[in-house]
């Protein structure tokens, strides 16, 4: 297990310089110059030059990606063109805000979507089974975006139970920092909740008409103890695979929902950055997102070998 964790972490490298081969030419494909964008309307073409000399702009492309690329394996991601702070700087500040929602929708997702979905196995067919597939249609049919407009009006607006928009630090106020994440969450983690749901459901039923359940159950052994013990452990390599997905989209989502709810998140840092064509900070952002999902996929291997004592990783 030690030796494949150190070759999903070297898998980091490659990783990060293709991610960063991307967002170097997908950023540059955009119009817009950044120097123009920072001097605005008015300035003229010789401010405009003598700034992009000043950012390194006039440069060939190779070589602007060398310099950026030897400020990354320093640990650096260089300086944004408009916040003027080191983008590692930028990021990291912004970055618990994004964690702490997406963190909250998976909280969501997971506690909603799991037990629905046992309930609706093991009431197979039920009113309880119907009612909960058809209110997973509906989750899954809605986005999280027009979700969280919905509760913005419903309980922001018309209730005034949450608040609408801004972000309070945890360590400031633990109860604030939930009342102004979980309409944000709840938005972001109901449509995960239904898919959850209904893979958990099939995953369960599945593994319900094994012989060695019906064995279990033969033996006099509780419903309870069935479920939790003998088909639920088993069933949970599915799961564990479609929560740790909803947790990479969720993140994805989370830039979203950030700027509906206007979120100071890396999200709306990511968005601003592409508006103001600030070449380091999306860059920076984009290695910050694929370091993320590399992590949460290996994760997502630990816990199937420690699920599953059949999986060997060689």
């Amino acid at each position: 297990m030690g030796q494949h964790i150190a070759r999903r972490l070297m898998l980091l490298v490659p990783a990060w310089l293709v991610m960063g081969i991307i967002a170097f030419a997908l950023i540059r494909l955009i119009p817009g110059d950044p120097a123009a964008v920072l001097l605005g309307m008015e300035a003229t073409p010789d401010a405009v030059e003598r700034l992009r000399v000043r950012l390194g702009l006039d440069r060939p492309l190779v070589v602007q990606f060398g310099i950026w690329l030897s400020q990354v394996v320093k640990g650096e991601l260089g300086r944004s063109f408009f916040l003027g702070e080191p983008v590692l700087q930028a990021i990291m500040g912004r970055l618990p805000v994004t964690l702490s929602l997406a963190g909250v929708a998976l909280a969501v997702a997971m506690f909603t979507g799991i037990p629905a979905g046992l309930r609706a196995a093991t009431r197979a067919n039920s009113p309880a089974d119907l009612t909960i597939m058809a209110l997973s249609v509906v989750g899954l049919s809605i986005p999280d975006f027009a979700m969280g407009l919905i509760m913005i009006f419903l309980f922001g607006v018309a209730l005034h139970w949450f608040p609408i928009s801004g972000y309070v630090p945890f360590s400031e106020s633990p109860g604030e920092w939930a009342l102004h994440l979980l309409m944000p969450g709840l938005s972001l983690g109901i449509v995960q909740a239904a898919l959850i749901a209904r893979i958990t459901r099939s995953s369960m039923l599945e593994v319900l008409g094994m012989d060695y359940i019906r064995t279990a159950r033969a033996k006099g052994l509780i419903e309870r103890v069935v479920i939790r013990r003998h088909a639920f452990r088993n069933a949970l390599i599915q799961v564990l695979t479609v929560v740790g997905n909803a947790a990479v989209i969720l993140l994805g989502g989370a830039f979203v929902i950030e700027t509906v709810f206007n979120l100071p998140g890396v999200g709306n840092l990511v968005v601003m950055a592409v508006k103001r064509r600030d070449y380091p900070l999306v860059q920076g952002c984009i290695l910050l997102i694929s370091t993320i999902v590399i992590v949460v996929n290996l994760i997502v291997d630990v816990l199937y070998a420690y699920v599953d004592p059949q999986i060997h990783y060689g």
